[in-house]
C-alpha cells in the first residue's frame, strides 16, 4: 500500500468513528530524528524519508522506541535512516548515516541503551556545526526530525529548527545545495521524545527508562534486606538524581526506607537528632534493618550537599551501627528494558512518526507525552520551560514551588510517604475523640480472588495509615470463609513491617464470593465485630461480592457502611479501573518468560513457539505482553478470529521464516477460543510450517501469578491504600453518631477504587453493573484494545491504528 493511501484509509476510518477526542485523533505521516533516539526526514512533495539518530549522553532503554519509528515510518512508505552516534553522526554525515530496514530493527526489544550509539557533540553547539549537519540532511531529503533526549537535546534540536530556513540559505550561497534544494525543504519540523531514569522532564507523567531503573534499584533493595536483616545492618542506598527526588521518593514508598533524602524536599535543621532517633526506636520495637535512600543530589535547606558518606558517619558514631553504603550508580541504566517502557517506547516512537507526518509548515514542535494512559503532544518549549522553572526554584531554595511544578502526582507520593514512615500512629481516646470530634473506626480488610502480587502493599498501606488517623484495622485471613470462622487480628503498626516487597498474598485469598459464602452469615460477623467499613482486596470476585453486599443491604442493614473495592488482580479485567495491582508484575513476568522462549527459539532452525497466558477471557496479557516482547500475533476472546486468519497468519509465519528471521512467537489468551485451542494452533502450525519451520507450544500458567512486586505494582498499591482509608473515614465522619455507630446507604458507599485518565476514581458498583459483561468477567469497554493494530503493525500485518493522541496544555499533563 502506498504512504498517501494508507494515511488516507487512515483518516478516513476515523471519520466514520465518534468523534471521542479522548481516545482518537487523526493519525500524522512522521518523519523522525532520535536525537538519542532517532530522526525521521520527509520532504515535500518527493519521496518520503525517515531519520533515527542517537544523541543523548546516556541514551537509556530507547530501542522500543527505536524499533517503533522506523516500522511505522516503513509501513506508511517512507524511507528511514539512522543517524548514529548523536549530532555527531550528524555534523560528520557519511557513514554514520545508514538507511534503515524492518529487519535491522528485529530483536532489539529486549536490548538496554540503543542500537545507533550516543555521543556528546561540542561542535553542534555552533553554528558551523549545525551548518555541516544541515548539508549532511538535505544530502539525504531530510527536513523532520524526531528527537529523543532531555531539556537539553530538545532546547539544540529547536534552536537547530528556528535557524533552518537561515542554515539552508547560507548552504545554497555558498554553492553546496542548490536553490531548489532551498524551497524543497523549506521547513524543518521536530517532534520530541523523552527519554531520562530521573522522571525529570515536565510535560509527561513518565520518561522511557525511568520505570527501567525503578526495577533495577528495586531488585537490589530486595537483595540487600535479606542481608541486612539477617545481620541487623543498616544500609544507606544511593540512587541518580542530581535534581529530581523522584527515583529515591518511588523507591522509598515501595520499599519500607525509614528516611528520603531528595533536593526537592530537603530536611529540617535538625534532621541528625530525628533520623538517629527514629531509627533507635524503630530497633527498639523489634526492627532487624534499616534503609535509608538517598538522591545523588540530596542537600539540606541551606544547599549543603548530604552525601551516603555523611549519613553512614552519622549513623555509626551515634548509633554505633553496622552502616554499609550501596552506590547503585550506572546500575540503573542498564539492564533490559521493563514492560512498560518497552509499551511506552512503541506508542511513542509510532505517534512520533504520526505526528511528523502530519506537520505543516504551521506546526509548532512537540513533545510525545503520557498523560494517565493517554498519548498526548504538548508544545516542547513549554515543557523546556517548565522543567528549567523547577531548576530555577530549587536555586532559589522555594522547594515548595519545586514540588508544585514537579506536579500532583510527585505531591502525592511524597505525602503518602510521610504518612506511612511515621515513628508511630496517633492514638485518640474516647475522651480526646470527643474533644476533637473524632472518632476512632473499626475498618476490616481481606484479600479475595486469586493471589497477584502487591496486596501485601495494599495491606501494609492501610494498617498503617489507618493506625495514623486513630483507628483500629481488623485483618481477615483466607477470605470470607476465615471472616466465618473467626480468622481476625487485630493489627499494629509492626504487624505490616516489610510486606511490600512480599509477592503472593501474606493474608491467603479465596474466590468464593459473598453470596456463595452465605450473605446472613457475613452479616452476622460484621454485626458481632462491629465493623465500620469494608476495605477489601481484589479481583472481578471482590467487585461482585461488593455489588452483592450491597443490593442487599436493605435486608441486612450490617452492610450498610463504606465498602471499597481495591482493584487486585493479574487478569485486569475489574470494571472501574484502568489498572489492577498485580496486573503489571504479571505483564513483566510473562515478557521475561517470552524473551526467554525467544532466546531458545534463535538458537533452534527456524521456530515458532505458541504461548499460552492467563487472564480468563480477558486478553489484557496476551496483547500487553505480545506488545512488549514483539510478538507476531495475540489471540484473544475480544477479538473473534476464524480458521481463515489462522490459516493468513501460517502464511505469515512462512513468509517470514523463508527469510533471514529464524524465530516466532504467537501469544494465545487461556480463554480465547474454545475450540482452537494452545495444542491445535502449534499442531497447524507444525503441519503446514513442514520443511520451513517446527512448532513449539508453552503454557505459563500460575508462574504468572509469581514473582516479587513491581516497583510499579508497590507504589500502585500502596497509593490506592491510603486513598482508600481516606475515603472511607470521610464516609464515617460524615454520618457517624457520637457513639460511634455509622450507616451509610448510598451507592458512593459502595465503590471500586480505580485509576481512569490519571485519577483516582471511586465508581459506586451500581454504575459499573450496567458497564460489566458477567457472563465473561470483564468491562464491556478496554481501553487496551486500541493497541492491537499497533501491535500488528509492527509485526508486519496489514492493519488500520487510529491515533488514540489528544492535543494538551503542559498544565493540562501536568496537574
Amino acid at each position: 500500500m502506498a504512504q498517501h493511501d494508507r494515511l488516507g484509509s487512515l483518516r478516513s476510518e476515523r471519520s466514520d468513528i465518534s468523534a471521542d477526542t479522548d481516545d482518537i485523533a487523526t493519525p500524522p505521516t512522521s518523519s523522525i530524528l532520535n536525537k538519542f533516539r532517532g530522526s525521521i526526514a520527509c520532504t515535500e512533495g518527493h519521496e518520503t524519508h525517515l531519520h533515527v539518530l542517537a544523541k543523548d549522553q546516556f541514551p537509556d532503554r530507547m530501542n522500543p522506541a527505536v524499533r517503533a519509528i522506523v516500522r511505522m515510518g516503513i509501513y506508511l512508505g517512507c524511507k528511514v535512516y539512522f543517524i548514529h552516534e548523536g549530532y555527531q553522526g550528524m555534523v560528520a554525515g557519511g557513514n554514520l548515516i545508514r538507511q534503515a530496514t524492518w529487519a535491522s530493527v528485529s530483536g532489539i526489544l529486549d536490548d538496554g541503551g540503543t542500537i545507533i550509539g550516543s555521543a556528546r557533540c561540542m561542535e553542534f553547539k555552533e553554528r558551523a556545526g549545525r551548518l555541516k549537519a544541515a548539508k549532511n540532511l538535505i544530502e539525504y531529503g531530510i527536513n523532520n526530525i524526531v528527537c529523543i533526549g532531555g531539556d537539553g537535546s530538545l532546547t539544540g534540536v529547536n534552536l537547530f529548527r528556528k535557524e533552518w530556513e537561515g542554515l539552508l540559505k547560507e548552504l545554497a550561497k555558498n554553492g553546496e545545495i542548490t536553490s531548489e534544494n532551498v524551497e524543497n525543504f523549506k521547513y524543518l519540523n521536530i517532534v520530541g521524545l523523552v527519554g531520562s531514569i530521573d522522571n525529570d522532564f515536565c510535560g509527561t507523567d513518565m520518561t522511557i527508562g525511568a520505570d527501567s531503573a525503578l526495577h533495577r534499584i528495586m531488585g537490589a533493595i530486595d537483595c540487600i534486606t535479606t542481608t541486612a536483616s539477617s545481620h541487623q545492618r543498616c544500609f544507606v542506598l544511593e540512587v541518580m538524581g542530581r535534581h529530581c527526588g523522584y527515583l529515591a521518593l518511588v523507591t522509598a514508598l515501595g520499599s519500607d526506607a525509614d528516611w528520603v533524602f531528595m533536593p526537592e524536599s530537603p530536611p529540617e535543621a535538625d534532621w541528625e537528632n530525628k533520623l538517629c532517633n527514629k531509627l533507635k526506636t524503630t530497633r527498639d520495637n523489634g526492627q532487624r534493618l534499616n534503609i535509608i535512600v538517598i538522591a545523588e543530589g540530596a542537600t539540606d535547606k541551606e544547599g549543603k550537599p548530604i552525601t551516603s558518606e555523611n549519613v553512614k558517619d552519622l549513623i555509626t558514631k551515634r548509633l554505633h551501627y553496622d552502616t554499609r553504603v550501596t552506590i547503585l550508580g550506572h546500575v540503573q541504566r542498564g539492564g533490559t528494558p521493563s514492560a512498560f517502557d518497552r509499551i511506552l517506547g512503541t506508542r511513542m516512537g509510532a505517534e512520533a512518526v504520526l505526528a511528523l507526518m502530519e506537520a505543516t509548515t504551521a506546526s509548532q514542535p512537540v513533545v510525545i507525552s503520557l498523560s494517565g494512559n493517554q498519548i498526548v503532544r504538548v508544545p516542547l518549549m513549554d515543557c523546556v520551560d517548565k522543567t528549567l522553572a523547577v531548576a530555577q526554584a530549587m536555586k532559589e531554595k522555594k522547594f515548595l514551588d519545586a514540588q508544585e511544578l514537579r506536579g500532583r502526582s510527585f505531591k502525592r507520593n511524597l505525602q503518602t510517604y510521610i504518612h506511612l514512615s511515621k515513628l508511630r500512629p496517633k492514638l485518640f481516646s474516647s475522651k480526646e475523640a470527643g474533644v476533637e470530634g473524632r472518632h476512632s473506626f473499626n475498618m476490616a480488610v481481606l484479600n479475595i480472588g486469586a493471589p497477584a502480587c502487591g496486596v501485601n502493599a495494599a495491606v501494609r498501606s492501610i494498617v498503617r495509615y489507618g493506625l495514623c488517623e486513630g483507628h483500629k484495622v481488623h485483618v481477615i485471613f483466607d477470605g470470607f470463609e476465615g471472616l466465618i470462622s473467626n480468622q481476625i487480628k487485630n493489627f499494629g503498626w509492626m504487624s505490616v513491617n516489610g510486606w511490600s516487597s512480599i509477592g503472593g498474598s501474606l493474608l491467603g485469598c479465596q474466590k468464593t464470593t459473598a453470596e456463595r459464602v452465605g450473605l446472613d452469615k457475613l452479616a452476622a460477623k460484621f454485626r458481632e465485630h462491629n465493623f465500620n467499613a469494608l476495605l477489601m482486596i481484589g479481583g472481578f470476585e471482590a467487585y461482585q461480592s461488593i455489588l452483592q453486599m450491597y443490593e442487599a443491604r436493605d435486608k441486612y442493614p450490617e452492610f450498610q457502611i463504606p465498602m471499597i473495592c481495591i482493584p487486585c488482580t493479574i487478569s485486569n479485567n475489574v470494571p472501574g479501573t484502568e489498572f489492577s495491582i498485580g496486573a503489571d508484575t504479571a505483564l513483566n513476568e510473562t515478557v521475561n518468560i517470552c524473551d526467554k522462549i525467544k532466546q531458545s527459539a534463535q538458537g533452534s532452525k527456524r521456530r515458532v513457539f505458541v504461548i499460552e497466558t492467563m487472564g480468563g477471557y480477558c486478553g489484557y496479557l496476551a496483547t500487553l505482553a505480545g506488545l512488549a516482547s514483539g510478538a507476531d500475533q495475540a489471540y484473544i476472546y475480544e477479538e473473534p478470529f476464524t480458521i481463515k486468519d489462522l490459516i493468513d497468519d501460517v502464511d505469515h509465519m512462512r513468509k517470514k521464516m523463508e527469510g533471514h528471521l529464524k524465530r516466532g512467537v504467537l501469544l494465545r489468551n487461556e480463554m480465547a477460543n474454545e475450540h482452537y485451542t494452545t495444542d491445535f494452533i502449534t499442531n497447524l502450525l507444525q503441519e503446514e510450517g513442514k520443511g520451513v519451520f517446527s512448532a513449539r507450544s508453552n503454557v505459563l500458567g500460575h508462574m504468572q501469578q509469581g514473582g516479587l512486586p513491581s516497583p510499579f505494582d508497590r507504589a500502585f498499591a500502596t497509593k490506592l491504600g491510603c486513598k482508600a482509608v481516606t475515603y472511607a473515614v470521610s464516609l464515617m465522619e460524615d454520618v457517624a453518631t457520637k457513639d460511634g455507630k455509622v450507616v451509610c446507604n448510598t451507592p458512593a458507599s459502595a465503590v471500586v477504587l480505580g485509576l481512569m485518565k490519571r485519577q483516582n476514581v471511586f465508581t459506586p458498583v451500581e454504575v459499573l453493573k450496567g458497564r460489566t459483561d458477567f457472563e465473561h468477567r470483564m468491562p464491556v469497554e478496554q481501553w487496551w484494545l486500541k493497541l492491537r493494530p499497533l501491535l500488528r503493525i509492527l509485526a508486519k500485518h496489514e492493519s488500520v491504528y487510529i491515533s488514540d493522541f489528544i492535543e494538551s496544555s503542559i498544565d493540562d499533563v501536568h496537574d
